[in-house]
């Protein structure tokens, strides 16, 4: 819920689980047929890679003095 909130405000989260819970919509069977539908695992490949080294793990939380 935070991740929803943090990413599109309080009332457009609300609308989003509401349209979810609202229409006979699996996201299950959604993401498993639609989401790379038309990629390649070598695209997928090369496009993980790709946001892995633009958005390097967080390995040491700094203390602030």
């Amino acid at each position: 819920m935070k991740c929803l909130t943090d990413g599109l405000g309080l009332l457009e989260a609300e609308q989003f689980i509401y349209t979810l819970l609202s229409q006979p919509f699996d996201y299950t069977e959604w993401r498993k047929n639609n989401l790379f539908e038309d990629m390649s695992i070598a695209e997928i490949s090369a496009a993980a890679d790709k946001y892995c080294k633009e958005n390097p793990p967080v390995t040491k939380i700094e203390d602030n003095p």
